[in-house]
């Protein structure tokens, strides 16, 4: 099944770029300690990311999206993570996880009730899939959802869910009680924040990434009509929440690329300026090795990225290269921070230095839509289990 948009122009998506690199680079970038301090991204960026129609441009241009295919996606990717990651993260769940949840397996009438609002930014849509017992893997999810007259009822809780405190619609994933005879029996659903039986925990406080809301979310006998299923199907749940992350690793993989841009540049300008006894430290050979691997870093990423990208719209690969990307490129820009920190010496370690904020800030990008372990064990396991097949 493709699921991808048609593609948006070249002509018109370059423009589309040069806007948002300006937007990031002139409006964005200043405001980072302002974002950072405040855990807040301003009403004012949240208005111009919503003109910019960034809230919904990976989604069809029938719903009142830009419809950018994820060859598209990802530069504009690396574009939104030059800057501090909540910014993205804003808009990010709706474009990406939650989003491509409807967009490939909603009915038509669940998608032309939530995918224009969630492209013009008025509904901001979370994903609500983590739990306490089930993270990386949802086999292990405990929310149930038992059938109700003509409808669900939904108890459960969820962590770390993104957007959670300002969410107008949770996508949740829940196993089916009574489990149907066939089938894992995990369903997806769309529940309006509103519903009475729904609770949101405080937001939690975090190592990096301030700006961007996480809590925990509790579902209390929350009830909910048929047309909330995803698809009618009571077991497209776990292939939509497979197919959506694994789409989502290529785009976290683009914004650890731009991260990793952005930690490169501030240790040029910094090591070129810069001086130890009077020379500046960009000469010293030992600093040059650092932003060497630095760049190098980033150029494997990107290009990496693009070839991800290029073969989940191609349908040539959707499960391997997404995981090697993602687990290629978080990594990467992990130790690129590393660095930058380094090379700035003690003025790295300070905060409100821009290395010292993404330093925390893309330690996460290891952990959601699939820690570093599980993307190994799809990459590794997928591999082997290609070769078994072929040998039978």
């Amino acid at each position: 099944m493709n699921t991808q948009n048609p593609d948006v122009p070249e002509d018109v998506f370059a423009d589309v770029v040069k806007q948002v690199a300006h937007f990031v680079r002139s409006r964005v970038v200043p405001r980072e300690v302002e974002i950072m301090n405040t855990d807040t991204i301003p009403v004012e960026l949240r208005t111009q990311s919503a003109e910019m129609g960034l809230f919904g441009y990976a989604l069809p241009q029938e719903y009142g999206g830009l419809g950018l295919n994820l060859i598209q996606d990802v530069e504009l990717a690396m574009e939104l993570g030059y800057t501090t990651l909540s910014l993205r993260s804003m808009f990010g769940t709706n474009n990406g996880i939650a989003g491509q949840v409807l967009v490939g397996f909603g009915t038509e009438e669940q998608k032309s009730r939530w995918l224009p609002g969630m492209a013009s930014g008025d509904i901001v849509a979370s994903f609500a899939l983590t739990e306490p017992g089930a993270g990386s893997d949802p086999a292990g999810l405990q929310t149930t959802a038992k059938a109700d007259g003509s409808g669900w009822t939904i108890n459960g809780s969820k962590r770390f869910i993104t957007n959670a405190p300002i969410a107008d619609l949770f996508v949740v994933f829940a196993r089916l009680d009574p489990k149907p005879p066939a089938g894992n029996g995990i369903a997806v659903f769309l529940v309006p924040s509103d519903a009475p039986g729904i609770e949101v925990g405080v937001k939690d406080a975090k190592m990096g990434q301030q700006g961007s809301g996480t809590a925990d979310v509790s579902f209390s006998d929350v009830k909910v009509d048929a047309a909330a299923l995803v698809g009618g199907n009571g077991d497209i749940g776990y292939r939509a929440a497979m197919t959506s992350l694994a789409r989502g690793r290529v785009h976290i993989a683009a914004l650890a690329v731009g991260q990793a841009q952005r930690a490169l540049d501030e240790s040029v300008s910094y090591a070129a300026v810069s001086t130890q006894g009077g020379e500046p430290i960009g000469n010293f050979q030992l600093v040059q090795a650092m932003i060497a691997d630095q760049q190098t870093g980033v150029m494997a990423g990107r290009a990496m990225v693009r070839e991800a990208a290029r073969a989940w719209v191609e349908e040539t690969d959707r499960r391997i290269a997404p995981s090697a990307a993602k687990l290629f490129c978080t990594e990467m820009v992990g130790n690129v921070a590393d660095l930058a920190v380094q090379i700035h010496g003690g003025t790295g370690y300070m905060r409100e230095v821009p290395v010292e904020r993404i330093y925390r800030d893309v330690r996460l990008l290891r952990l959601y839509e699939g820690t570093s372990e599980i993307q190994r064990l799809i990459v590794g396991g997928g591999l082997i289990r290609a070769e078994q097949k072929r040998n039978t």
